[in-house]
């Protein structure tokens, strides 16, 4: 992080991360992923249990429905209970 980055203030961190967001829909990456090229707290985040859970931003630039009943999946599927 550079000086301007250090602040975290709202204001400052919303800058922040509109740059990374920006960066990274420039790559224009509609497939998977990798760690690297995911923002966490953008892209994903951990749950309770630690484990990665997906945001809608994410599966929107993934760019299809997995159809496995994701928490927030754009796509509304919804996994059909056994």
């Amino acid at each position: 992080m550079n000086e301007k980055e250090d602040c975290l203030c709202p204001e400052c961190l919303k800058k922040i991360i509109s740059k990374k967001i920006e960066e990274a829909e420039s790559k224009n990456t509609l497939c998977f992923m990798s760690k690297d090229e995911m923002i966490e707290n953008v892209d994903y985040y951990y749950n309770e249990q630690g484990y990665w859970v997906f945001t809608e931003r994410y599966h929107l630039r993934r760019g299809f429905c997995c159809e496995r009943g994701c928490k927030h999946c754009p796509y509304k599927f919804k996994k059909q209970k056994v």
